[in-house]
């Protein structure tokens, strides 16, 4: 940028001007009044450039702005947090944009008359929210670097509030310099020394360290440990089966703590087959890692297994944290466990589960290219990321190998530092080599930002450290009603079957309806494919427009052996296109039990799925009694009247139940009078005909039949109402910290625990 020249760039939204004033124009300004000033910076902000957030952004234009000679402010968003799409639009301006606004005086009172430094600077830079491949990312679509003020020089600009930060490192120090004693001064003072700079040259001022040694006092409170520990005790004679565990350092601070609360252990035996343990945020206030495990039920919810905050990020702390939460969970491992690119944390699973599939988030990975490819690649960034997110959905592992290599070669990224890390990392986070591990659709991009949002939640609620642990009781408790609402059926719910197809008809009366969603997409893209056998229970499947290649595909119905090349099942639960177009081209009007999960039914209970072989056969029989208590809780809790009958009448039934004799025949041989025509939730076609199933025998086909007039069936009436409860965790505790001898009482004090 040369003397006396300045810079405006513009591009448009949806064909309109984006520009500085709400008229949406750029006022001309006399040439003698707008100043501009050379600077060395290699990174201009330009239009098209791309961020991963708000925040990046904000960052960069402020380090341009730094070194041009002004500050920076948030101007204006466009759009609405919670509402819609949220904010799709920000403004950062010069610090000196704008005019200030006249303050009305009150009667009696004196308005202090001060001189404000705004000046109507134009300086700005625009950023517009996009979203590819659903992830969403920031875009430059406006920048003005005319001022018509004067810049500051480089030892004045450090001396704007903007720029006095204060780095982690130099609060470490701080923090250290004030235990041991030093005066203010003094500390500034060793800084410089330390950093070889000139005196009164450092980017923070006298007032700025004592402000933050203000804050520290005011945040890292002597009884704050004290008081987090003594809740967990709390809520532990409370509850029994809550669960959490504390560690101490050499100094008698608290330096480590877990817990989990009776519900998510219940969870975690149904659903802990596949886990997120996610540790990218922190607690501010406190400098504290925060890591959640969380995980996805039967009906796609996010279900919330456990929460660690750690004082450092290494494989000590990671190790400690991974030991606590396997304890909690009676030593049962996840099969699989996604988490952020951190290497520490890798190595920490390593040692700690090695039998579980590690994977990283490719959301996470995919957060940072913005950063690491945008101006390297320039006009190109958009493509290459298409070209790698095709890449990174391949099936078969010669596939992705062979593009690449094609890839790198096409863009030339042969000694990028990141595609060599990638790369040496791809069995974390290609698909190719995580399809026959089960995730249960957690590396779907959907699924985590809904993880995203409810950790978010988590993070919200954060306030005193010790009242930490029960806010984020209340958000699990407000997820979980929230989730038992939406799983109830209502009475005028339909399922909507969308191909005719009897293994539909099968699928909609056992699967959630979030299960049932995944498998009817695969179902109408089958008819695509065609069939063709290779050997006795081996076929070859390929799209209609596919000339070579496609999946293999082993089906042997009388031994209920099904498997696919692509591995969609082993991955997700769920049956592939591929497999389904075998089981109609072979005349399978319903899909075998075993490829109808347990964790994706209607009734995905841990203490009766999946059944053991003593009573397989009589499942039926315990379907319709897990139906009719579901019912049973549903309705009682309606009112205190309807509880109290309901729990006087159950009382004398399980009485009854106790006072028969136990047979001594064995389960095989006996006889049950199930009734035949357990009712099943309602389907509707397409055409809007509403059909209704019976089930009889697991190898009887489903029938139609009709809804009115259902008579009861040895005295109990079998309604349509069929609604689904979770059950209470009642597991014991491993682990109780009152064994601690910083535990031994409740009269907790600060010289027990020290400084924290």
């Amino acid at each position: 940028m040369s003397e006396g020249a300045s810079m405006v760039m513009e591009s448009s939204e949806n064909g309109t001007d984006l520009s500085q004033d709400d008229n949406g124009t750029i006022v001309e300004m006399p040439e003698d009044t707008i100043l501009s000033q050379q600077t060395s910076v290699n990174l201009v902000p330009f239009i098209g450039q791309r961020f991963v957030s708000q925040d990046a952004a904000y960052e960069f234009y402020c380090s341009f702005a730094k070194q041009c000679g002004f500050s920076i402010r948030r101007h204006r968003t466009r759009g609405k947090d919670g509402i819609g799409r949220g904010v799709t639009r920000r403004d950062f301006t010069c610090h000196r944009g704008g005019y200030p606004q006249m303050k009305l005086s009150e009667d009696g009172k004196m308005q202090r008359n001060r001189k404000s430094s705004r000046c109507g600077c134009r300086a700005y830079m625009r950023i517009v929210k996009c979203a590819d491949f659903n992830v969403p990312e920031w875009r430059v679509t406006a920048f003005s670097n005319i001022h018509n003020h004067e810049l500051l020089k480089a030892n004045e600009v450090c001396l704007l509030p903007a720029y006095c930060t204060i780095t982690p490192d130099d609060k470490a120090r701080i923090c250290m310099f004030a235990k041991a004693g030093m005066s203010v001064r003094q500390m500034l003072r060793l800084m410089e020394l330390e950093k070889g700079i000139k005196l009164g040259c450092l980017p923070f001022t006298e007032i700025d360290v004592r402000n933050l040694l203000q804050s520290f006092r005011n945040v890292n409170r002597d009884n704050d440990p004290i008081d987090l520990i003594a809740m967990c005790k709390k809520l532990k004679d409370e509850n029994p089966n809550f669960q959490y565990d504390f560690k101490l350092d050499g100094h008698n601070r608290l330096e480590h703590i877990a817990w989990t609360y009776a519900s998510s252990v219940q969870l975690y035996v149904s659903f802990g087959d596949a886990v997120v343990f996610d540790t990218t945020h922190r607690l501010d206030a406190y400098d504290m890692l925060l890591g959640v495990w969380v995980g996805v039920d039967n009906h796609g919810m996010t279900t919330f297994f456990g929460c660690v905050l750690l004082r450092d990020e290494n494989i000590q702390s990671f190790s400690w944290g991974l030991k606590t939460f396997l304890g909690f969970m009676k030593g049962k491992a996840p099969q699989t466990l996604l988490t952020d690119q951190n290497m520490w944390l890798k190595e920490a699973i390593a040692v700690e589960m090695p039998e579980t599939k590690h994977a990283f988030s490719i959301c996470h990975i995919i957060s940072k290219f913005s950063d690491w490819f945008s101006v390297l690649l320039g006009s190109r960034y958009d493509d290459w990321k298409s070209d790698f997110y095709r890449l990174y959905g391949l099936e078969l592992l010669e596939e992705f190998e062979e593009e690449w290599r094609e890839m790198i070669d096409k863009y030339g990224l042969h000694d990028n530092k990141h595609i060599i890390s990638l790369y040496a990392l791809r069995t974390f986070w290609a698909l190719p080599f995580l399809r026959p591990y089960f995730f249960a659709g957690l590396t779907s991009l959907c699924q985590s930002e809904t993880t995203t949002t409810f950790i978010q939640r988590i993070l919200s609620a954060q306030s005193r450290l010790d009242r930490f642990v029960e806010q984020v009781a209340e958000v699990v408790e407000f997820n979980d009603r929230a989730g038992s609402k939406q799983k109830q059926p209502r009475k005028s719910q339909k399922v909507c079957l969308k191909t005719g197809s009897p293994i539909e008809s099968h699928a909609a009366t056992v699967l959630t309806p979030y299960a049932f969603g995944k498998l009817q997409e695969e179902l109408l893209l089958a008819p695509q494919y065609a069939s063709f056998v290779v050997d006795e229970g081996c076929f070859e499947v390929k799209h209609h427009t596919q000339m070579d290649g496609g999946c293999k595909v082993i089906c042997v119905l009388c031994e209920e052996q099904i498997s696919c090349s692509c591995h969609h099942f082993e991955f997700s639960g769920i049956l592939c296109r591929h497999v389904l177009r075998v089981l109609s081209s072979n005349n399978c009007f319903h899909i075998p039990d075993p490829y109808l999960p347990s964790r994706w039914r209607l009734n995905s209970s841990s203490s009766i799925n999946p059944l053991s072989n003593a009573t397989r056969e009589h499942s039926e029989k315990i379907q319709l009694l897990e139906s009719l208590t579901s019912a049973l809780i549903a309705e009682s809790i309606e009112t205190k009247e309807r509880l109290d009958v309901a729990c006087e009448q159950t009382a004398m039934v399980l009485s009854h139940i106790k006072d028969l004799p136990r047979t001594t025949q064995s389960a095989n041989d006996i006889v049950y009078n199930c009734p035949s025509d357990l009712i099943l939730p309602e389907v509707e076609d397409t055409d809007g005909i509403v059909r209704s199933f019976t089930m009889g025998t697991s190898h009887e086909p489903l029938t139609s039949g009709k809804l009115k007039d259902r008579r009861p069936r040895d005295g109990i009436d079998i309604t349509r109402k069929r609604r689904h409860y979770s059950d209470s965790c009642c597991g014991h505790c491993e682990h109780d910290s009152s064994d601690c001898p910083m535990m031994e009482g409740d009269n907790l004090n600060g010289d027990a625990l020290g400084y924290i």
